[in-house]
């Protein structure tokens, strides 16, 4: 994994495609101590036997994983400028370089990512698209053939997405990503292939599984195509159905991302305007919304609407809290303004399948949080600007995936398994922890 160039000041630019703006970054704060007294506190308190790992020595860390003292950050000798360090800044601090961040890419910030990442953890790059941003949304693990789904990036220059063509639907076998899971870069040697709906899903977005099918959040084309949700056979012939197209005869105005109550089966996805700041969708007629679809009785409401720009949705494994992204800061082709939100709202969902309880469960200290999910245990999993980035399920940060460029979304593959979609590559990773059930 080759670094980025580097800037002044210890930040680092990125040169990134991404799935809004070409201005998108991160920030990486993390340093690596090989003796016990270099430690985080939380590693000289209570007993652990976690922190007795740890307290052994950087030998006993796994071997891609680096321990991250996040109070030597607090109090830096200099701090940049905001033109020297923004949202297109990588910050390095005193005493590590980006490299060492790449080649040790399981950064732990709390002790209890290492039962998450495991004894082992592997990162691979499986393809390389070049400027094409191929690898963007909706990853969907579909078990019976153990391949991944994903989608292009709609609206993306260098694809040519969005008003002239559709962005696509593409898959990988995922036996071909295990048996390359000890290299570092396998480009070459993981088929992805194009998978044609019919009908065509257009300008896919989000994804998730629904009772042995897949559902795609399409964000339409212009004003004659509407955006819709899409259900799809994930095997040939690949027939698709559209599940909705409207709210009471008004088009959305961009599905975003798409979630399942993994309890009453209920649906639920977001509406935002990525598709108009992309323009290739018209001006809005309705709010930025997250909509319920009732798994009994097919009504569709609108649950809430406090967002600047919503985006992705996860629900927890026990149905009880949905976590949705909110990327106000990015304006597509319009912009960015740091000003505005690049967080994860928590809800509690009521025993009605409304929301209440709105709580900022994170604001994210690298660009933006993009899509996101959970894993078996309700820890919650976010692509961001410089990789995936983990808390727990009362929100504090454990840790992070670093690829050192945007991750726009990635997915699990069952226990032990990711694949990490980052616009124009494509990573593998193998790690301890294990998806939540699938719908």
């Amino acid at each position: 994994m080759a670094p980025p160039a580097t800037g002044t000041s210890g930040n680092t630019a990125l040169g990134l495609p991404w799935v809004i703006t070409a201005v998108a970054v991160a920030f990486a704060v993390g340093t690596q101590y090989p003796g016990s007294a270099g430690f985080p506190s939380f590693l000289h308190g209570r007993p652990s036997a976690k922190r007795d790992l740890l307290a052994a020595g950087a030998g006993a860390v796994p071997e891609q994983a680096l321990v991250v003292r996040q109070r030597d950050s607090l109090v830096l000798d200099h701090v940049p400028s905001p033109t020297e360090a923004n949202a297109s800044t990588l910050f390095i601090p005193n005493g590590l370089d980006l490299q060492t961040m790449l080649d040790k890419p399981f950064h732990v910030y709390h002790e209890d990512f290492l039962d998450i990442i495991g004894g082992s953890p592997t990162l691979t790059l499986i393809a390389d698209s070049g400027t094409d941003p191929l690898f963007h949304e909706a990853p969907v693990w579909y078990p019976p053939t153990d391949e991944m789904f994903f989608v292009q990036n709609a609206g993306a220059p260098a694809s040519g997405t969005g008003l002239n063509k559709s962005s696509i639907v593409q898959k990988i076998a995922l036996s071909e990503a295990m048996a390359v899971s000890h290299l570092t870069n396998a480009v070459g040697k993981v088929k992805v292939e194009t998978v044609t709906s019919d009908p065509p899903v257009i300008n896919p977005n989000g994804g998730t599984n629904y009772k042995g099918n897949i559902i795609f959040a399409g964000e339409g084309q212009g004003s004659a195509i509407p955006s819709a949700l899409y259900l799809v056979n994930p095997v040939p012939p690949y027939n698709a159905t559209v599940l909705l197209n409207n709210f009471y005869g008004r088009q959305f105005n961009s599905l975003n991302d798409v979630a399942v109550h993994p309890v009453t089966g209920d649906i639920y996805f977001t509406d935002t305007l990525y598709g108009f700041l992309q323009d290739f969708r018209p001006k809005p007629v309705l709010p930025r919304q997250v909509y319920r679809l009732d798994a009994q009785t097919w009504a569709l409401s609108a649950v809430e609407d406090q967002f600047d720009l919503c985006n992705g949705i996860a629900i927890s494994p026990d149905g009880k809290y949905v976590y949705i992204t909110d990327t106000g800061a990015v304006r597509g082709f319009y912009g960015s303004d740091q000003g505005r939100a690049a967080s994860i709202y928590r809800f509690d969902i009521a025993a009605d399948g409304t929301f209440e309880n709105r709580k900022l469960f994170a604001y994210i200290h690298s660009a933006i949080p993009d899509g996101v999910h959970c894993d078996s245990h309700g820890n919650v999993y976010a692509g961001c600007g410089d990789g995936v980035h983990v808390w727990s399920s009362s929100g504090i940060f454990l840790g992070k995936v670093f690829t050192g460029e945007l991750v726009a979304n990635f997915q699990f593959a069952g226990k032990g398994r990711m694949v990490i979609l980052a616009e124009t590559r494509l990573y593998y990773a193998t790690l301890g922890a294990e998806g939540a059930a699938l719908t």
